[in-house]
């Protein structure tokens, strides 16, 4: 799914609650892809985001969690 580019000078359109004025919601399958390529490719523009936060469910943080602990080293 394509999504289109759209500028917003912020005249016509009420001011956005102020948790969602920097953010978007993006299911993970959505850009995946895009960050397994980035991080095999040793992406620079990974270390501009390096230092910033993610939200993740809890679930998914318990999972990546114990992966990081039981996954077998190389």
């Amino acid at each position: 799914m394509r999504h289109r580019l759209r500028l917003f000078t912020g005249e016509d359109s009420p001011a956005p609650a102020e948790d969602s004025r920097f953010s978007v919601r993006v299911r993970l399958g959505e850009i995946s892809n895009a960050l397994l390529d980035a991080v095999r490719g040793d992406r620079a523009w990974l270390e501009d985001f390096a230092d910033d936060e993610v939200a993740v469910s809890a679930d998914l943080f318990e999972v990546l969690s114990a992966y990081r602990r039981y996954r077998p080293g190389a």
